[in-house]
């Protein structure tokens, strides 16, 4: 499934929305997908730092422990803890719960997509 992030806001929104209805009236088939959109791009240059677009890239090829992640990245875990929350807050990440024999349990962290496109409109 492709995530898309548009900046475009409400009217953006409406327009791929009668797009696609009319799409699926002329029996079109629709590819399952993910849109993400922001009413502003300063909402999006706020959710997309280069340090979250870091861990986006790194968890893209590899499913790590938030622990293990920042350890990738070189950074502070509680840093990551916070991009990471925000990342998901928006729908980019997702945390699957996975269980650490003799440790309990332990969250990886798992992008939404494979692959995302962001376009914006200035």
């Amino acid at each position: 499934m492709k995530t898309k992030v548009f900046t475009d806001g409400i009217d953006g929104h409406v327009q791929r929305s009668l797009d696609r209805a009319s799409k699926r009236e002329n029996g079109e088939r629709l590819e399952a997908e993910k849109i993400i959109t922001f009413a502003d791009p300063l909402d999006m240059m706020e959710c997309l730092t280069a340090q979250r677009v870091r861990i986006c890239q790194v968890v893209r090829t590899k499913r790590l422990s938030i622990s293990a992640l920042a350890q990738e990245l070189g950074r502070n875990r509680g840093s990551v803890t916070r991009d990471v929350n925000k990342l998901k807050g928006f729908g980019l990440l997702r945390l699957r719960e996975q269980v650490n024999p003799g440790h309990g349990v332990v969250q990886i962290v798992e992008p939404v997509a494979q692959k995302f496109q962001m376009r914006v409109a200035v």
